[in-house]
């Protein structure tokens, strides 16, 4: 009987415990309970139960610490600071597979609010052990090993490469191999955390053999999956041309262009952010560095014809159009990549902002600068009609008949534009009026551009009017000449010598006549006149 009685209290004591850490786990799954865990000392109370004798209690006070260091970096960093993490690092090699997930899931809880609770779990021997979960055989294991080793290496370079001299990226590709559709969701999302850190880890993220793997699963029927797929090739491919070139060489293209109308928002942005990261490596990048003496000439020559190569293959396969099209479909932030994208393609060569203007990437652009109500979407749109019209007289003019140029100049003098928009509209229309010459629509900007950009539009006329005769024409009767007149130049300057050229297609009566205060003169001579009687 007393033996009984002795057992009974321990029952008890077991059930009470398990009865605790399970309420714990539950309360911590509803933020308005997390204040008051934390008050009543709950961090405290859990550690020692990570150490008790009966699995399932382990197993869920390690479940009820992850939510709780999930919820608020704060309860991440008393999990720290009550070195609790060394004690799951131990137990990592040590405790069954339900176990592991649920440390696992704890060291993810920490390492995601910042580099420095990141740092924490590296310190504390956490990667070696997750790189072994990494071979175990469950596949749950394998997730919430590689789910953690992602989200400490995302924070930055140092995090990233200490993930890689663990050794995880090779069985981080293996893991994308593994049948189970969310392994490979986990890994290809920590190769991309990995990959966009710096040349060097994505080379070396290519290097074990990743690039193959994620382009075969491009047309996957999972949404998420592809999600993540395509931001792993984004992320290696942002770097180099070399990159961006072993990406297109998995012959990604055409496929990917249809998942530019996947139902998924998430994979058309990344299917698009894809394109303009293999499209973006332009001509200025290498300029700059050939001007900082760290790449030779002859280097350049070479990247400079792959670049090009990689923005032709673009317009080849019908990226151009489909990305077009995208932009059309889409609306706000999802747009953007694609935006930038044909400002890159555009950027390279006159040929291939032609085939930007023919797939009436113009029209779309025209119509992002005129709906899209955030500062950052129209000055990519401006940044991307710059880059267009700047080529010839052949684009400028498909630019401003779109009626462009008016938008940019409103959006540069508004006050209300924030300092980036106002910068790359101004460039943008510098870029544009400088090759422009149709005059119909640089007449709206003559009467109310800023002296900064009217030399620009004066400067055009003064180009195009001494060869047209219709124009000098049309440019009288329109109230061009007066408003010339009327400009005040400093004697000598450019604008001066614009106006002078402008005056020299006319005769100097009509001249006169369009002169500010000559009318004046004329009211004054009739005043004055006798006539013969």
């Amino acid at each position: 009987m007393t033996q009984r009685l002795a057992l009974q209290v321990f029952e008890q004591y077991q059930k009470a415990r398990t009865h605790f850490v399970q309420t714990i786990a539950e309360l911590a799954t509803r933020p308005q309970n997390i204040e008051t865990l934390q008050n009543a000392g709950v961090m405290s109370l859990l550690r020692p139960l990570l150490l008790d004798v009966v699995p399932s209690i382990q197993q869920t006070a390690a479940l009820a610490l992850g939510r709780l260091a999930n919820y608020h970096d704060d309860l991440a960093e008393a999990v720290v600071k009550g070195d609790i993490l060394p004690q799951l690092v131990y137990s990592l090699a040590e405790q069954n597979r339900f176990y592991k997930k649920a440390a696992a899931f704890v060291l993810r809880a920490v390492a995601k609010h910042s580099p420095q609770l990141a740092q924490a779990v590296v310190d504390c021997g956490a990667l070696d052990a997750l790189v072994i979960c990494l071979e175990e055989f469950d596949p749950g294991v394998k997730e919430a090993a590689a789910w953690a080793l992602g989200y400490v290496a995302r924070h930055n370079a140092e995090l990233s490469q200490a993930v890689v001299d663990a050794g995880a990226v090779p069985l981080l590709v293996l893991c994308i191999q593994e049948p189970e559709v969310p392994l490979k969701r986990i890994a290809a999302s920590a190769l991309s955390d990995i990959a966009k850190q710096s040349p060097e880890l994505a080379q070396t993220v290519v290097d074990a053999g990743s690039i193959a793997h994620l382009a075969q699963m491009i047309l996957n029927p999972d949404a998420k999956l592809k999600r993540q797929v395509f931001s792993a090739l984004g992320q290696i491919s942002k770097h180099s041309v070399d990159l961006a070139e072993m990406v297109v060489e998995a012959e990604i293209f055409p496929s990917i262009l249809t998942c530019l109308k996947d139902p998924d928002e998430f994979v058309k942005k990344n299917v698009a952010t894809l394109i303009r990261e293999i499209a973006k490596h332009t001509p200025e990048i290498e300029a700059d560095l050939v001007r900082w003496r760290t790449l030779p000439v002859t280097i350049i020559g070479r990247v400079n014809v792959v670049r090009m190569k990689l923005s032709q293959l673009l317009v080849n396969t019908g990226g151009v159009a489909a990305v077009v099209d995208y932009i059309g479909d889409s609306k706000s932030n999802v747009r953007l990549p694609g935006i930038m994208m044909l400002g890159y393609v555009a950027a390279h060569s006159e040929n291939l902002a032609m085939a930007v203007i023919v797939s009436k990437g113009v029209a779309q652009l025209a119509i992002c600068l005129s709906e899209e109500p955030e500062d950052h979407l129209k000055a990519a749109s401006a940044w991307a009609l710059g880059h267009i019209g700047r080529h010839t007289p052949e684009h400028a003019r498909a630019v401003a008949v779109a009626n462009v140029l008016p938008k940019l100049l409103a959006l540069y003098m508004q006050s209300g534009s924030s300092e980036d928009l106002q910068i790359k509209a101004k460039k943008a229309l510098k870029n544009i009026l400088q090759k422009c010459t149709h005059l119909p629509a640089l007449d709206p900007l003559l009467h109310d551009a800023p002296p900064n950009v009217l030399k620009h539009v004066v400067g055009q006329y003064s180009k195009v009017l001494p060869y047209d005769t219709k124009a000098r024409r049309v440019f009288v009767t329109s109230g061009g000449l007066k408003k010339i007149q009327e400009i005040k130049a400093e004697p000598g300057s450019i604008m001066q010598e614009y106006i002078n050229g402008i005056n020299n297609c006319y005769p100097e009566e009509i001249v006169r006549y369009y002169s500010p205060g000559y009318s004046d003169a004329l009211l004054e001579r009739v005043e004055n006149y006798q006539p013969a009687l």
